[in-house]
């Protein structure tokens, strides 16, 4: 049996877009004929897993069909790292991805799953408090200084993973939820965030912009993915076209297929 690819969004800071950026790429995946399993290990906020609980009651309630992924909980206490284990293992025999949401912080069940991941995708807000997890910029000239305690994170984990077997994670950071306007902050971010990436090796992509229309379909457990004739809980609109075009540019950026096969369809 071909073995699970593992997707792990993760940022130890909270409010960057990590459960977003899961729910769509996991609702892309599953658009695209893959078997997804999603693993939310924010034990207390559970965003994750509260859409797909949505997702289930909105398709029923309204007779409609849409691709539900495999959900494992993981329920809060110590031996949470134990049952993220048990998890994995029954989500690896069942999947073609794996999906974890990961904490805005560091524990140890999400440094476990840093660590199995095949690729690692970190949201980014555009801001220097967002940048300050993975560099630190001297305070006079803002040039780039060192990495930080994210970046610290992924490097034993990539450290950790090649030991075992040899293999590198892959790392994409996504510049998430930008402003739709040019700033000199954006420029000098931009500079700091391309000089990061060539000292500790990630790659960059394009996230999902700061638009209503990803926060006005969560109640609906839905995305811009979902979005056909047949399932329709809000008026269509051109920015539901360019916001479809948005996720198909991120699913690109991270190597994923799927989401490109799906027919657009047209405003009303």
């Amino acid at each position: 049996m071909p073995q699970a690819s593992v997707i792990v969004v993760g940022n130890e800071k909270g409010g960057a877009g990590k459960s977003t950026i899961a729910i769509h790429t996991a609702v892309a995946l599953l658009h695209g004929g893959a078997r997804v399993a999603v693993i939310d290990l924010d034990l207390r906020q559970q965003s994750t897993a509260h859409f797909f609980a949505n997702r289930r009651a909105w398709l029923s309630a309204n007779n409609a069909a849409a691709p539900l992924p495999l959900e494992f909980a993981i329920p809060l206490g110590e031996d949470a790292p134990a049952r993220f284990e048990l998890a994995f293992a029954e989500a690896s025999q069942g999947a073609d991805f794996i999906l974890v949401d990961t904490p805005g912080s560091d524990t140890d069940v999400s440094r476990a799953a840093h660590a199995k991941a095949d690729l690692i995708v970190t949201p980014m807000n555009d801001s220097f408090v967002d940048f300050d997890m993975l560099g630190v910029v001297d305070p006079v000239t803002l040039e780039l200084k060192r990495h930080s305690l994210y970046s610290e994170t992924v490097w034993e984990c990539r450290k950790q993973r090649a030991a075992l077997d040899r293999k590198m994670i892959d790392w994409v950071v996504l510049r998430n939820r930008l402003a739709p306007t040019e700033a000199r902050n954006r420029r000098r971010l931009d500079e700091r965030v391309v000089a990061l990436s060539r000292k500790v090796g990630f790659r960059l992509g394009p996230g999902l912009r700061d638009r209503v229309i990803y926060r006005e379909l969560f109640p609906f457990g839905l995305t811009i993915a979902d979005l056909s004739p047949a399932i329709r809980p809000v008026s269509m609109s051109l920015q539901h076209v360019a916001a479809r075009q948005e996720l198909r540019a991120l699913m690109a950026a991270l190597g994923l297929s799927g989401f490109a096969e799906v027919q657009p369809i047209a405003a009303e």
